[in-house]
């Protein structure tokens, strides 16, 4: 057994039903979970470890519902950088089908390091291409060594150009291999059990890149195994368009002819859906991964979040790709969720004549989209909040920096306002990410040096 106590923390944010922030607090753990949250009094005083975090405050892991690693070898790549959705994805097929069982390795790696400098602790992503022999597995067990939670979503491609599909034909795959492989890495690696560190999603990629029937046999086969289901919907208007004249239906009318509503279905984005269609995720348990930074690098849209937190909706926090974001700062996209709402909200009031302007998202909302709404969205029960029973995973920040001067009289609100820093601490089942703001589980120069050499190499093949 070990055990591991925090103590002496400014404040301690816990996300709890009763959204607690206690000062000088901490919490006690004991092989991986949290057996007692409170004032540093109140808790044991002996401990395998003492983590002393006086001037820190401490909040719930960040959970990233939405990302893909591999995109973190073609960032800003030149021909990509002003184009819309389908533009950006027909400029960087391409270079994506050189990709390597060790890219995926490598960048799956860089990913996840950057998510854990920025307080992230469960990441969902959602790998669809699968060149030169790469494999889901590559990505599950280069994940293993940072330490961060893992939802692994198997992707898929089955609908090429010559099919009426955007992919070029050379990186799609068959749906009989797509399935059989789907069944043998749930039956591998997914882990359903509390505290679990790997499990595993079915994640057809769009509905412009796979056919309805893999649509279709996809749900069918996660319900069997009891996983959940993912994949891109509503984010822009050419899918929209894409799906009303091949299928007959707006995206996510679309899905619902498919069986693929649910409580265990969460779409990215969501940027185009409509007061029924809200209503038709409320209805269903349907979750929502809101990526403001990819919507707004790729002229997507904004995702009319707060409307879908009034209605009910389940609502949780991604980075999406780092081609689209170009960055896997888990905290910034916090603080841009805030500031794309409220600039929605501005537009909005701006058009109601006459009628009070809606709500502005609040600095806790958005940390509560990130840590409780993630939760919900990816079906986790032991993550998202401090509470006793849950899994120990928090991150925390050294409030006295020069970002956060004249800014103390409200912790949590600066640590929102400000500008996005990287965290002092990152914790996984108790055990240390990223201590005293390095990385514990990495050598990290040297990750960056092959990162650098892989991406290099992908854009002079291209």
């Amino acid at each position: 057994m070990t055990t591991l106590l925090v103590r002496h923390a400014s404040l301690v944010v816990t996300m709890d039903d009763h959204r607690r922030e206690i000062h000088d607090g901490g919490l006690f753990i004991r092989n991986g979970f949290i057996e007692k949250v409170g004032l540093t009094d109140e808790l044991p005083q002996t401990a395998d470890e003492i983590l002393d975090l006086s001037g820190h405050i401490v909040l719930p892991g960040l959970i990233n519902t939405h990302h893909h690693f591999y995109q973190t070898l073609t960032r800003a790549v030149p021909a990509a950088q002003d184009a819309n959705l389908f533009n950006w994805l027909k400029t960087l097929y391409p270079i994506w089908a050189g990709m390597s069982s060790e890219d995926i390795r490598i960048s799956t790696q860089t990913a996840l390091s950057e998510l854990a400098l920025s307080g992230c602790t469960t990441a969902s992503d959602h790998l669809y291409l699968f060149p030169n022999g790469s494999q889901l597995d590559d990505e599950i067990l280069a994940a293993r060594e940072i330490g961060v939670r893992l939802h692994a979503s198997r992707g898929s491609m089955s609908l090429g150009e010559s099919k009426g599909g955007l992919p070029p034909d050379r990186v799609v795959q068959t749906e009989d291999f797509i399935l059989k492989d789907s069944q043998r890495l749930i039956e591998q690696y997914h882990d359903p059990k509390p505290g679990s560190m790997i499990q595993v999603v079915l994640a057809p990629c769009s509905p412009f890149s796979v056919t309805s029937d893999l649509m279709r046999q996809s749900a069918v086969l996660a319900r069997q195994y009891g996983v959940h289901l993912h994949t891109h919907l509503a984010e822009t208007q050419d899918e929209e368009m894409f799906c009303l004249e091949k299928f007959g239906h707006k995206p996510v009318e679309y899905m619902q002819t498919l069986d693929w509503v649910g409580n265990d279905v969460w779409f990215a984005h969501s940027v185009h859906v409509n007061h029924s269609e809200m209503e038709v995720y409320k209805q269903t348990g349907c979750g929502v991964a809101h990526c403001p930074s990819s919507n707004m690098r790729l002229a997507s849209g904004i995702a009319p979040i707060m409307e879908m937190l009034k209605v009910g909706v389940k609502v949780g926090l991604g980075v999406d790709g780092s081609a689209s974001n170009d960055g896997s700062h888990l905290l910034a996209e916090v603080r841009q969720a805030m500031l794309l709402a409220r600039l929605n909200a501005g537009l909005m009031g701006a058009s109601l004549s006459g009628v009070d302007a809606p709500p502005l998202m609040t600095a806790r909302q958005a940390l509560e989209i990130g840590t409780r709404g993630s939760a919900s969205v990816l079906g986790r029960t032991d993550i998202g909040s401090l509470e006793v029973g849950k899994c120990a995973d928090f991150f925390a920040i050294n409030l006295n920096r020069l970002e956060f001067t004249g800014a103390l009289h409200d912790p949590v609100a600066a640590v929102v306002f400000c500008a996005p820093v990287l965290v002092d601490y990152t914790v996984v089942g108790g055990r240390f990410v990223v201590k005293e703001g390095v990385l514990a589980t990495i050598d990290l120069p040297h990750l960056v040096e092959s990162h650098n050499r892989a991406a290099r190499r992908l854009l002079n093949d291209a």
